[in-house]
């Protein structure tokens, strides 16, 4: 079943008094969303009985938990000591998913530096394979570890780029962030049947699985020469990309995504328009 959901809390939530992130499983459900994505970007320093509450308050409200890994994990490092500590980032980030119960871990792949595109690409196919062995050795395989498209030139994560990487292993998923493709490629989703051609070329190439289930992270972003600049709310006018289309897409399919909102402070009411359109449909 699609499902819809927030990445982080609302400037709402505490504009009604809220403060801890277990009051957000009963703030979620009473505005009928199922999922909230707890970050991890600045590292992962949450304790097991506090992560095992907050998991507890949402299995309670029947909310599901996803966890973003930190921002600053990057597969393209030449140095293998920073490679070391970017697979401890994501293990760590996995140990939480299981505390909270969950069952997704979103990861940001690399960023290319002073190499080579080619360079840069190669060395992060390298280093998620050990990824992958580091997981399976502890135990992570049955989570879905989800590779997100990047909204900056200057990073590994064009829609093509997650395609390879998440083909070495059957548990890694993609994340498509389709605010970070379109301020990638200048506004491309403005088109709206280049929805489709995106849909298309993951289904040509990764198992049905993948596709029909994968993450999803949506926004209107704001984006200059080199990509994103800023995320927008969908108020936004300007840049886009709009939902639409791609709701009626993963209708039409049949598709099961997890939809994560990551608008600039109205992520629940944006989480909460696409699913009321959606069920419009």
């Amino acid at each position: 079943m699609i499902k819809f959901g927030v990445a982080g809390n609302s400037l709402s939530f505490y504009a009604e008094g809220h403060e801890k992130t277990e009051e957000a499983a009963k703030w979620c459900r009473d505005r009928g969303l199922d999922v909230f994505e707890y970050s991890f970007g600045r590292g992962v320093t949450m304790n097991e009985a506090t992560a095992k509450k907050i998991g507890a308050a949402f299995s309670r409200e029947g909310v599901e938990l996803s966890v973003h890994a930190p921002y600053f994990i990057n597969f393209a490092n030449p140095d293998p000591d920073m490679i070391e500590k970017s697979i401890g980032y994501v293990t760590s980030s996995c140990k939480k998913a299981v505390d909270f119960g969950g069952s997704r871990v979103v990861v940001h792949p690399a960023t290319q530096g002073k190499l080579t595109r080619d360079e840069a690409l190669g060395l992060t196919l390298v280093n998620v394979r050990k990824l992958k062995d580091a997981l399976e050795q502890k135990g992570y395989s049955g989570l879905k570890i989800c590779f997100e498209t990047m909204g900056k030139t200057a990073q590994i994560g064009t829609p093509d780029e997650i395609i390879q990487i998440v083909s070495l292993a059957d548990f890694f998923y993609p994340c498509i962030d389709f605010g970070h493709v379109n301020a990638r490629e200048q506004g491309i989703l403005n088109n709206p049947e280049n929805y489709n051609t995106l849909l298309q070329k993951m289904c040509d190439f990764l198992p049905k699985e993948k596709v029909f289930n994968m993450h999803v992270h949506f926004s209107k972003i704001q984006y200059g020469a080199k990509g994103e600049i800023r995320h927008l709310t969908f108020k936004d006018e300007i840049y886009g990309p709009d939902y639409r289309p791609l709701m009626r897409l993963f209708k039409d399919k049949g598709m099961s995504p997890v939809i994560i909102s990551e608008s600039d402070g109205t992520q629940a009411e944006d989480a909460a328009e696409m699913k009321s359109y959606y069920y419009s449909l």
